[in-house]
């Protein structure tokens, strides 16, 4: 069963390696702007990411964005962001890994929920996301209750 870890400082050449190979954005460029970027991530409090390795390469990620919230009895809002998975490795667990390791920090961290948005057509992404624990809203939106 893979598992996930949070990310470390040394973790971003192997992320934009990741990155490359996967049907994503483009990531930043030129490196020295994808090294600051990545300080900042790591340093904000707000902010966690997971990944999820074989061998040294990461081969899935996500990011976990939180915010305080005047609503919801003070609970945080939560947000995922950046899921990706190398397409070698899915269907074996490493996204749902880092996904469940980003649902548990958001729960640790007192959010009412998770939101998260999706722009793939694709059915199979919208199980994943969904055996994941989010459940389908409005414009292929979806959002993850905090358990009782």
């Amino acid at each position: 069963m893979p598992h996930a870890r949070p990310a470390q400082a040394a973790d971003l050449v192997s992320l934009l390696d990741l990155f490359r190979v996967s049907d994503v954005s483009s990531h930043a460029e030129p490196i020295a702007r994808a090294e600051q970027i990545w300080r900042q991530t790591l340093s904000d409090d707000g902010v966690a990411v997971f990944v999820s390795t074989v061998d040294t390469q990461i081969v899935a990620t996500c990011m976990l964005i939180t915010a305080p919230n005047l609503l919801r009895v003070g609970r945080r809002h939560g947000f995922l962001e950046n899921v990706v998975t190398h397409p070698e490795f899915q269907d074996m667990g490493h996204g749902r890994a880092v996904v469940g390791a980003a649902l548990a920090e958001a729960w640790t961290r007192d959010c009412h929920h998770v939101l998260m948005q999706s722009g793939r057509q694709d059915p199979r992404v919208h199980r994943f996301y969904e055996r994941c624990g989010f459940e389908p809203g409005l414009r292929v939106g979806y959002v993850a209750r905090r358990p009782a």
